[in-house]
């Protein structure tokens, strides 16, 4: 085995895989637009990626190599549906949907936790005013955090979908993208099951009633199992970003954003405590 070479690999993949994937939904962006899209913005959302994926790389190299030297080997295979062999192309998309759903429980939960223990760092995702895909990138720790948190547990199941795999991936890929681009098209009554550029919106949104919800990328089945549902009403597309602090405007912006985070909050939290304080003494 050659870490390097699996590295290399892996991250020229990735840059190919997103590549296809920002030219095609950001072209569909420009044909059905909903709302005004910089392309400043999108300039240093590609910044961002470019210096995100060879991190994405590492982390994922890191972990078969571990994987493979330690021996470990998949706890749980999700069943292929056997039954179905004489419709191999319905059993892959049935055996795909299933592991989406399946993994989309573990995102769940990796996302709740970055919202609770994690978020001056998952904060810089949120932080941005012009979504869009390629407008859509998280901080730089996110490569680490999610192969901890969320990539190591996935890696512990598979789903053998055959020969569908390739097209089940690239699909899912332009879904969890899609859902953030300002587009027109979403998927009506199909909400009900899948999440949609409107349904993730919410999360992203400034109106704090919208606050810790939606955190499934896939599926809304978990958030509505677990209480964090919000369906928006016909026409509510809100405003996004964050109220105290603006999205990076640079690559030095985006490294020390968490720190820069947590020093807004600090000087917000002693606003409030004058505030208070001249309050009491008036």
């Amino acid at each position: 085995m050659d870490p390097l070479g699996d590295m290399l690999e892996t991250a020229r993949s990735g840059y190919i895989g997103w590549i296809i994937v920002f030219l095609v939904l950001t072209t569909f962006e420009m044909l059905n637009p909903r709302g005004a899209q910089p392309l400043r913005s999108r300039i240093n959302g590609l910044a961002f990626w470019t210096i995100a994926i060879p991190l994405s790389a590492v982390a994922l190299t890191v972990l078969a190599s571990l994987w493979q030297a330690l021996g470990i080997k998949p706890l749980l295979t999700l069943p292929l549906f056997g039954w179905l062999a004489w419709a191999a192309p319905l059993a892959g998309l049935a055996g795909g949907v299933l592991a989406a759903v399946v993994n989309d429980f573990f995102f769940y939960w990796f996302h709740r936790a970055q919202h609770r223990w994690l978020w001056r760092y998952h904060a810089v995702h949120h932080s941005i005013r012009e979504l869009s895909a390629v407008n859509s990138y998280h901080h730089a720790s996110e490569a680490l955090i999610s192969l901890l948190l969320y990539t190591l547990p996935v890696s512990l199941i598979v789903s053998d979908v055959g020969p569908a795999l390739p097209y089940i991936s690239l699909g899912l890929w332009f879904h969890i993208v899609w859902i953030h681009s300002p587009t027109r098209a979403n998927l009506g009554p199909l909400r009900a099951v899948f999440a949609d550029n409107r349904y993730h919106r919410i999360h992203h949104s400034l109106e704090e009633r919208h606050f810790d919800r939606n955190f499934g990328a896939f599926t809304t089945l978990w958030d509505r199992l677990f209480g964090t549902a919000y369906f928006p009403a016909p026409g509510e597309w809100p405003d996004v970003g964050l109220a105290r602090i603006d999205e990076p405007q640079g690559v030095r912006e985006w490294l020390d954003f968490p720190a820069r985070y947590a020093a807004a909050e600090r000087a917000a939290a002693r606003a409030d405590r004058e505030i208070e304080g001249a309050l009491e003494t008036a």
